[in-house]
């Protein structure tokens, strides 16, 4: 039951990241004509796609929740009163009906609002952020009550949001690439401006994830590193950071050495090799950002303390 809470876990966060990501990157890195683009009109598909995903996952998400919260034997021993109760007595069921709302608005949106972009992208960017802060409610942050309580949750909600923007980000280069965008000019321009645009917000990214991570570490565990390399849930808390050391480490190279490679290509028409190039290095910081997903829904299954 553990894996399959951590899959469901790990399939939640990934595809609401991407629900919240996908308009988002729209919003800040393309102009407006872009964003009535081939490329914007599948990229926001894929954004209603993944919100309908997203609400078959908390389905299964809020079963799993009720049966490990009853006491259920099997699934079968569920009953329906387990399920109101879970709904409108808990406040992980009231985050849970918050977020399949968002997720209605973001696919609303996504259909009804084709002729206005930019409206279409700022809906469904922050339908999609509120649902992603909605899994707040099903982390460690919850446990917490009063003022603490408030600023885990606070400080879970920003990690989040400031996460679902990388990788929302990533996913839309990769998708870019993976398109065999980047085989004319106009299209290498494109891909080298928003490689450069994104410098900006992803030094805010970076710089609310490391506070947030280090809050949330001393909410967790306590001013202590007491047993860190001994407890699974230290083990795993180090492969998560050596694998955000590795993200981070690739999105400086990203930024300071191939994108400068590939717009100066850009200029000389030569790009394949830099595309190529570009290609590898957004492919193993997406691996490491899908792994460092598995971990953290692994943690949320573990006791929070460190022996």
């Amino acid at each position: 039951m553990d894996s399959v809470n951590v899959l469901v876990r790990f399939a939640l966060y990934l595809d609401l990241m991407l629900v919240f990501g996908l308009p988002l990157f729209h919003l800040h890195a393309l102009r407006k004509p872009e964003r009535s683009s081939i490329l914007a009109r599948k990229l926001s598909t894929l954004a209603v796609v993944a919100a309908i995903v997203g609400m078959i996952l908390s389905a299964i998400s809020m079963v799993l929740m009720t049966k490990a919260m009853s006491g259920a034997a099997d699934f079968s021993s569920i009953e329906q009163h387990m399920f109101e109760m879970m709904l409108t007595d808990t406040s992980f069921g009231i985050a849970w009906c918050l977020r399949v709302a968002m997720l209605v608005l973001c696919v609303l949106a996504g259909l009804f609002l084709a002729q206005a972009p930019t409206s279409k992208f700022g809906v469904m960017s922050l339908a999609g952020g509120v649902a992603l802060a909605t899994l707040s409610w099903g982390g460690h942050g919850a446990m917490d009550e009063g003022t603490r309580g408030q600023l885990h949750l606070a400080a879970d909600i920003i990690h989040l949001i400031a996460a679902g923007a990388w990788i929302g980000a990533l996913a839309v280069f990769i998708l870019m690439l993976v398109l065999r965008y980047g085989n004319d000019a106009d299209e290498v321009s494109l891909l080298s401006r928003t490689l450069n645009g994104f410098a900006l917000m992803g030094t805010v990214i970076v710089g609310s994830l490391l506070i947030t991570g280090a809050l949330n570490y001393w909410l967790i565990v306590g001013p202590t590193v007491a047993g860190l390399f001994s407890s699974p849930y230290g083990q795993l808390l180090i492969a998560k950071l050596i694998l955000f050391g590795m993200m981070l480490a690739l999105a400086a190279a990203n930024r300071y050495r191939l994108s400068p490679i590939l717009e100066r290509a850009y200029v000389s028409g030569k790009h394949q090799e830099a595309v190529a190039a570009l290609r590898r290095s957004l492919f193993i910081e997406t691996a490491c950002a899908c792994l460092i997903l598995v971990l953290v829904a692994w943690l949320g299954t573990l006791g929070p303390m460190i022996d």
